[in-house]
């Protein structure tokens, strides 16, 4: 089971020979915070296991089944699964972003009903957060949640919404009042539900990881409110500082491809002196974001504004990794990423780097965070 009396690196240690004597279930591959419909099967056995050995919701209280594991700790046990190249749970928004937030506002009846099922992994759980006309803005919000005699009447559409297709329910942010932050509630909704439609995404590398949601008078029973009415923007904050949490460790994955890079460059003999010095550069920056990473843990404070540096500096640097592909393969750079040829890993890094920039908050939207709320420079008109 998870020790939290260990120090650092005999956790680590510990940890990693746990990953390492782990039986591997059939098609478990490390697909990130989200699986596709594919991977539930796998994931979801891998899941077991973890929860079978105290390894699932580490940062959950030890009264929901969690471990109360430090930010440390939590961070030491993402980034030895980055080295195992095992997904660390089922999928992110359930066990990161649901718990916590259940945790915090949910009613003793709602903690007691879903809380289990996500802790074992029985249950995926989506963010109806983002909207057409509303992605990094959540204030623009304009689904909207009506109360009626026996709860509330859903009308609106959500896109970007991780694993959907897969999930049983969905964390959804939508408008009870006024525009503007004070407005928003949050609610849980059945996947399941009459008029709610859920529409795949094909990405550009093939996969389908992300799906439009349409809530066409979607019935709500009354304690599907999470909170109070008005609370939702309160609630939705305090699933960021999750998403950030973890960012540090896309640089073990940077590595290994920057690594792959170089091979592939040299088999292609175009590992000349202007390629090497990009790679030596990107090399540096994904140092540079590690030491930043653990310089943001040791302060423990999800809210800090390291946070926002270190989601530009992995956004950007894992983007300019995506582009170096195409230094490295030439021509080759055109071809399919599912194919089994020997290219076919730095193609898909090449398709999806740039989209690095866009999810968890745009480039823009955070240095206008640091800007406004780190430097106290002016806001920008709006």
């Amino acid at each position: 089971m998870f020790d939290t009396d260990l120090d650092a690196e005999q956790l680590r240690t510990t940890i990693r020979n746990f990953l390492r004597a782990a039986p591997r279930p059939a098609g478990l591959r490390n697909y990130g915070p989200t699986p596709t419909a594919d991977d539930v099967g796998p994931g979801r056995v891998w899941h077991k296991y973890l929860a079978a050995h105290g390894y699932a919701c580490l940062h959950w209280p030890a009264a929901y089944g969690g471990s109360d594991a430090s930010v440390l700790a939590q961070a030491i046990f993402a980034e030895e699964c980055a080295y195992a190249n095992v997904p660390r749970q089922l999928a992110m928004t359930g066990i990161d972003l649901v718990g916590p937030v259940l945790i915090e506002y949910g009613t003793d009846d709602q903690k007691s009903r879903y809380l289990e099922p996500l802790r074992t992994g029985d249950d995926i759980w989506t963010q109806l957060f983002s909207e057409p006309g509303a992605g990094s803005d959540l204030a623009a919000v304009r689904t909207r949640a009506e109360q009626t005699p026996v709860g509330w009447r859903v009308e609106g559409q959500k896109v970007w919404s991780s694993g959907a297709i897969s999930a049983r329910y969905g964390l959804l942010l939508a408008r009870t009042g006024a525009e503007g932050h004070r407005g928003l509630s949050m609610f849980i909704v059945p996947m399941a539900s009459d008029g709610v439609k859920i529409q795949p995404i094909v990405q550009i590398d093939g996969e389908s990881k992300f799906n439009e949601v349409f809530l066409d008078g979607v019935e709500l029973a009354a304690d599907a409110l999470i909170g109070e009415v008005g609370q939702g923007w309160n609630i939705a904050m305090l699933t960021l500082g999750r998403e950030r949490l973890t960012l540090g460790t896309q640089a073990v994955g940077m590595f290994q491809r920057l690594e792959r890079m170089a091979q592939a460059a040299r088999r292609r003999d175009r590992l000349d002196p202007v390629l090497a010095r990009s790679m030596t550069r990107l090399w540096t920056r994904m140092w540079l974001l590690r030491f930043t990473w653990q310089r943001a843990l040791a302060g423990g404070d999800l809210s800090s504004p390291a946070f926002s540096v270190l989601k530009l500096m992995t956004s950007e640097t894992d983007r300019d990794l995506g582009d170096l592909a195409t230094d490295v393969l030439g021509t080759d750079a055109c071809t399919d990423p599912a194919g089994k040829h020997d290219g076919a890993e730095l193609v898909h890094a090449m398709l999806v780097g740039c989209a690095q920039t866009i999810l968890g908050g745009t480039s823009e939207i955070q240095r206008n965070i640091l800007g406004e709320r780190v430097l106290g420079l002016p806001k920008e008109p709006r």
